[in-house]
């Protein structure tokens, strides 16, 4: 799979999920404004393990370092428009992130966004099925073509990585 900044795809400008991938600010709040409020998280699973290499090479992580990763489903109307996946590295989740690794069924996007010194790295694009991403199965969401986007983080020096991949249910919702 290859990522890359979302101005060097060819074609992207046409493409139909531009307004959902580019844009840096809060998606909980563009979902829950889409969806009239009607939005919720479902949380698949949460676990302390190993990232995948690229996933700990984007956050320069020693290939044997463990991390806390976090899959959801984020939920419009009680359909899946996004899935989300989140490698918190331990180091990650002390002082004023220590929170994080109790957020059960709540935003982590949401609690990120309220930190005055967020920083927002690197998104990159690109196009995959979401079975590269799930370590859980879950068939209803699978596809074999869909857009992701993921960056980096940081909070006081603290990284975390997040991959959104944008279901079809998203795609007849206008991004604003």
């Amino acid at each position: 799979m290859i990522w890359q900044p979302p101005e060097t795809v060819l074609h992207f400008n046409q493409n139909p999920y531009k307004n959902w991938i580019v844009d840096a600010s809060s998606l909980t709040k563009k979902l829950q404004k889409a969806s009239d409020g009607d939005f919720s998280v479902k949380r698949l699973c949460q676990y302390i393990g190993k990232p995948k290499h690229e996933e700990s090479r984007c956050l320069a992580l020693p290939a044997e370092q463990y991390a806390l990763i976090r899959e959801v489903v984020l939920l419009c109307k009680g359909e899946p428009w996004v899935y989300a996946r989140s490698i918190l590295p331990l180091k990650s989740l002390t002082g004023p992130l220590r929170f994080l690794h109790k957020l059960k069924d709540d935003s982590l996007g949401a609690q990120l966004f309220k930190h005055p010194s967020l920083i927002r790295c690197g998104l990159e694009i690109t196009q995959t099925s979401l079975t590269y991403f799930l370590d859980t199965e879950i068939n209803t969401l699978s596809s074999s073509s869909l857009y992701a986007r993921r960056s980096v983080f940081s909070i006081h020096q603290k990284e975390i990585l997040v991959a959104e991949v944008f279901l079809p249910a998203c795609l007849s919702h206008n991004a604003t």
